[in-house]
């Protein structure tokens, strides 16, 4: 792989169900969910457009027809924002449809995450590409994205991000083992263990929702066998990968919010909300009442 390689599309999988947050999934997707006023999957989209990515495509699925037209324009609500002055309202919105190219291709079954990844081979071709999971986003300056990105670049192989987990907690998640190279949490990966129990856990090193992969990964989903609730997993493919070629971790500074389950939503929304100089005044003086009356 030439060594001037660079990332200029990313795939975002949303396409799940969200059967955790029902009944508001219903006819809502879960990555349409708001922190604060801004939809989850925005705040992942405007993470790889300050990566330097403008090429998007999202894996979507039945009842997802929203982020479409979310991030399509609407003229009528341009057209009557103007007519009552209302600038920065008129420029968040134009901001959303124009900061990328994004395009949408449908998962007709939801066989899992590596089944969705594959989606995107027309769409990629032979280039490698950002993986970011729509519904999990990061804290993170520079965003995590980028940062991955840095390291692809020094060594042109896959990256992944990586988190700290503690050790009780392994078994949720895809757990890296490898050795470190250097203090800036670069790792070299050997291999992954899909939710081990946590003394058979090589490490507390979990797979964050973000990654960088080279092409030769879709080969790999398309004689990838189902594994886990008869899915094609990712992190199988991943496994296959490591053995063919080198395959980096980057334990990256900054905050994943676990947005998968309703008390960390509510959790993340106010967190980001004490962010905002319009409102963390008056939310810390509220949540201050809310304390001392429990």
């Amino acid at each position: 792989m030439s060594k001037d390689t660079m990332i200029k599309k990313a795939v975002i999988p949303a396409a799940g169900f969200g059967t955790r947050f029902l009944p508001v999934t219903k006819s809502q997707p879960k990555e349409m969910l708001p922190i604060v006023d801004t939809p989850v999957i925005q705040c992942v989209v405007e993470e790889a457009v300050a990566a330097g990515i403008r090429d998007i495509l999202m894996i979507i699925g039945k009842g997802k027809r929203s982020i479409e037209e979310h991030f399509d324009r609407n003229f009528e609500l341009e057209s009557e924002l103007e007519e009552k002055n209302r600038e920065h309202e008129l420029q968040t919105i134009r901001h959303i449809s124009s900061m990328a190219n994004i395009h949408f291709v449908w998962q007709k079954e939801l066989k899992g995450l590596g089944d969705a990844i594959r989606c995107a081979r027309d769409h990629v071709g032979k280039e490698p590409f950002a993986v970011l999971l729509g519904d999990t986003i990061i804290d993170a300056k520079p965003g995590v994205t980028k940062q991955l990105i840095e390291v692809f670049n020094r060594y042109q192989e896959s990256v992944v991000g990586l988190e700290e987990v503690p050790r009780a907690k392994v078994s949720r998640y895809g757990i890296m083992s490898g050795k470190p190279l250097d203090k800036g949490g670069i790792y070299l990966v050997d291999d992954w263990i899909e939710k081990p129990k946590v003394e058979e856990a090589p490490s507390n090193l979990a797979i964050a929702g973000r990654y960088i992969l080279v092409p030769e990964i879709f080969d790999l989903l398309d004689s990838q066998t189902a594994g886990k609730n008869n899915e094609i997993q990712l992190t199988d493919a991943m496994r296959r990968l490591v053995k063919m070629r080198a395959m980096y971790g980057l334990r990256f500074d900054g905050v994943r919010y676990d947005i998968g389950n309703k008390l960390d939503f509510v959790k993340t929304n106010l967190i980001y909300a004490l962010k905002r100089e319009d409102m963390a005044k008056d939310l810390r003086a509220f949540l201050k009442t809310l304390v001392k009356s429990d």
